[in-house]
């Protein structure tokens, strides 16, 4: 009795035995399946503003699945070493190609300037810096008020006109970031434009003819407003009032107010009666003693 009993728990013992070893040399050739299907991927290990040039102490190595991996990935810090990244790279994120300036490319704000650009500078006080709203990445109109032809002319009434739409900021005084306190920012005193070199020579002529207001604009408004601009005696016309947009409304999603309808009143002509002759009437003969008459029915 005794030695049965010993063989069932032996037997159990050896069957547990085998599920558990199977179980681990599945859980192994799982394991080692996924290290296989990883890829080494450097991110940042520290914050890395733009315009900044890369060091290895920033960097960091991490496994990626394979399917996960995203595309322009590097997987050796060496070859990322004295690259410039052109945007702001969060702690953790992977480093990749559309990040960086091309090498050879030295750091500063010449490497967040597009090929066929320029950047220029132009002065502002706290009215046209709209009150230090103007930050790196901001899109701006800019407005000239100006004299129209000779300069000299006394007769000529200045005019204000938009000269250049949807430019963008690349930074304000010298930060090409956002600035770090908000005293920082109002204290700022010139912002640095990116410009084409045809919108560059517009702008130094208008900086140096007339006074220049910065207008802030949307950040997907792409829109291209062709005004005609406006003088003293357009100004003094007025303006017809419209109902204020919702904050960050676009111009496609505002509701237009509907025109009052008019009411047009059309007199149609009378119909004109036709001479027709009168249908036959029904008449019964009617015979009164001695006397004989027609009667006539309607």
């Amino acid at each position: 009795m005794r030695n049965k009993r010993f063989f069932i728990v032996l037997g159990g013992a050896l069957l547990f035995g085998l599920v558990a070893a199977v179980s681990v040399s599945r859980y192994l050739s799982s394991a080692q399946a996924y290290t296989k299907s990883l890829n080494g991927v450097v991110v940042a290990k520290v914050a890395i503003p733009l315009g900044t040039k890369i060091i290895p102490e920033q960097l960091t190595v991490v496994q990626f699945p394979a399917e996960s991996t995203p595309d322009g990935a590097f997987q050796s810090v060496e070859k990322l070493a004295g690259r410039v990244a052109i945007v702001n790279i969060a702690p953790r994120e992977p480093i990749t190609e559309v990040r960086l300036a091309p090498e050879g490319t030295a750091g500063g704000l010449s490497a967040v300037i597009p090929e066929g650009y320029r950047a220029m500078t132009v002065k502002v006080d706290d009215v046209v810096g709209i009150s230090g709203f103007i930050m790196p990445g901001t899109l701006v109109d800019i407005v000239v008020v100006i004299i129209p032809g000779d300069s000299g002319a006394q007769s000529q009434q200045p005019i204000s006109k938009i000269v250049l739409q949807n430019i963008k900021v690349l930074a304000n005084g010298q930060n090409i970031d956002k600035p770090q306190s908000e005293r920082e920012a109002n204290s700022v005193k010139a912002v640095t434009l990116l410009v084409t070199p045809e919108q560059a020579e517009k702008l130094a002529l208008a900086a140096s003819e007339g006074k220049l207001q910065l207008v802030m604009r949307n950040s997907i408004d792409q829109g291209d407003e062709q005004t005609k601009g406006i003088d003293k005696r357009g100004l003094l016309n007025g303006e017809h009032a419209m109902p204020a947009p919702d904050p960050g409304s676009l111009k496609s999603e505002q509701v237009k107010p509907n025109p009052r309808p008019v009411r047009q009143f059309r007199t149609e002509p009378k119909p004109v009666a036709e001479n027709k002759p009168a249908p036959p009437r029904a008449s019964v003969e009617m015979i009164e003693g001695a006397k004989k008459r027609s009667v006539d029915f309607p």
